[in-house]
């Protein structure tokens, strides 16, 4: 990141300073940092996204003390229903990955790769007319809150009383003790770390309802962590190269009283076996690849038309080549890991590899320059007849 948009997007301080000192400690408001923002987006291009199959989107509303969750896709019908209902029912509207499906919401997230790609998750951009919101609530990950046009009231708090209210569809706290609040223009951004609680009312300014952008971070929870471990264990134990060898053997095998009951003695030898299932810190290495690269359900990829290799490095020397907006590249050594595939490099094709996880694209200028390592080339070529990347200039 260039340092002059660092300083401006962190209020003043460096990508380091903040990184010691309000990383996944304390709130940071920042005034302007991103002057003149007004939004990527208006409701109704925010709205028809929702309306697609592949994106996924939410609306919430509430009326009194009830509230109420619904998932898209949606219709037109369904917004215009909502127009209608009584200025008492306060809704939003959510739509998630934004960047998935648009250059400017691409553009918008590669101003935080001050953090690790590997930790980066989403850009998800709400609407909501004036005193909608979702409620007080606590998330469980880092998030970067950009008010986009209108205004947002966000009131915090770092209780730790966490009674949640009772049957409604989303952890919404009963009990909400405003410590601080601020009212948030166009282009003013809050960063708050985990487990804070916090509560976002809109408000309308000049007829533009509310808009919010939200920087969400990834952070798996310990047992999910955990559990697909174990998955991709079990999936490399069942490669003739990790197996454990041998069977189940009791030669000294004595005579029980009651042959109904598991004996000490299998379950020593059954312990015995399966301490011999090890890893090393490689192996983690290549999950937390594999794992942080995996797309998510709900994404997909259109191939790309085939080309031969000749064809392919003539068009990319010509044209360049970018990932695909929902593609997730990231190494780990000579490591390689795209969209959950592992793949193990050489030396010499690793820096061009690295260059394009780094920046997302690569130009025709730098295509040219290592057009001679051909094993990479091919890579590269099967990963645009997958759809993870294409054909084009820079779009970030």
């Amino acid at each position: 990141m260039h340092t002059n948009q660092a300083l401006t997007l962190l209020g003043g301080l460096t990508a380091s300073e903040f990184l010691a000192n309000y990383w996944q400690k304390k709130p940071l408001l920042i005034r302007q940092a991103i002057p003149n923002f007004s939004g990527l987006l208006d409701p109704n291009t925010l709205a028809g996204l929702a309306c697609e199959d592949e994106v996924e989107s939410r609306i919430v509303v509430q009326d009194g003390e009830m509230w109420q969750l619904k998932h898209g896709p949606f219709t037109d019908a369904d917004f215009a229903k909502l127009s209608k209902k009584s200025s008492k029912k306060n809704w939003t509207l959510l739509v998630q990955s934004v960047n998935h499906f648009l250059p400017e919401a691409a553009q918008l997230l590669q101003q935080f790769n001050f953090i690790p790609y590997a930790r980066l998750d989403d850009l998800m951009i709400s609407y909501a007319p004036d005193g909608g919101g979702v409620g007080p609530h606590f998330d469980s990950y880092d998030v970067f809150l950009l008010q986009g046009q209108g205004k947002r009231l966000w009131r915090i708090s770092p209780q730790t009383e966490l009674t949640l209210v009772e049957n409604a569809p989303l952890r919404i706290l009963k009990n909400f003790n405003t410590e601080e609040e601020w009212v948030l223009d166009a282009g003013d951004m809050l960063y708050l770390p985990p487990q804070i609680a916090h509560w976002g009312i809109a408000q309308s300014v000049d007829g533009e309802d509310c808009m919010t952008y939200s920087i969400g971070f990834r952070a798996p929870k310990h047992q999910e962590l955990a559990s697909e471990f174990l998955g991709f264990l079990q999936d490399r134990m069942m490669q003739d190269e990790t197996q454990i060898s041998g069977i189940y053997q009791d030669a000294d095998l004595s005579l029980q009283e009651n042959p109904a009951e598991i004996s000490a003695q299998m379950i020593e030898k059954v312990s015995d076996c399966l301490q011999k299932i090890t890893w090393s810190k490689q192996t983690i290495a290549e999950f937390i690849g594999c794992y942080l690269t995996e797309p998510k359900p709900t994404v997909f990829y259109t191939p790309n038309k085939k080309l031969t290799f000749n064809q392919f490095l003539e068009k990319i020397k010509k044209l360049g080549l970018v990932l695909d907006f929902k593609s997730q590249l990231l190494f780990k050594d000579d490591h390689i890991f795209m969209n959950g595939e592992h793949i193990l490099q050489t030396d010499e094709n690793l820096a061009l590899i690295k260059l394009f996880a780094h920046q997302r694209q690569l130009s025709a200028i730098e295509i040219t320059k290592n057009c001679q390592l051909l094993d990479c080339i091919a890579l590269l070529n099967s990963w645009h007849s997958a759809g993870y990347c294409h054909l084009g200039d820079s779009v970030y």
